[in-house]
């Protein structure tokens, strides 16, 4: 059984017990979170298209990790006028452990 989910305006293929790195979202480490946004299911009952979400549908997870990613850096420059910035960036993500897929 898998579904695909929508968090973070990205899409997830996700199974029992598969681990997902998503974009930041609230909670601890240990917790849960609730995906409402369902796109597809497929299991016992055969595939489920959403138009554009499945009624009723749902993902559990546990929240593995809250981090952030390795640093990158941000460089601009215009030639000839004296003219460079430097800026990095981190950005967070949230570790998940899929738990349960259920549908309605």
């Amino acid at each position: 059984m898998y579904a695909i989910v929508e968090t973070g305006g990205k899409q997830y293929r996700v199974e029992n017990g598969t681990v997902v790195r998503v974009e930041s979202l609230p909670g601890d480490v240990g917790g849960t979170v609730e995906l409402n946004q369902v796109r597809l299911v497929q299991g016992t009952g055969g595939l489920v298209i959403g138009q554009p979400l499945v009624q009723g549908a749902r993902v559990t997870a546990e929240i593995v990790n809250q981090g952030r990613t390795r640093s990158i850096m941000v460089f601009k420059k215009q030639r000839r006028k004296n003219y460079r910035r430097t800026k990095g960036h981190r950005q967070g993500f949230t570790q998940l452990r899929i738990t349960g897929i259920h549908t309605a």
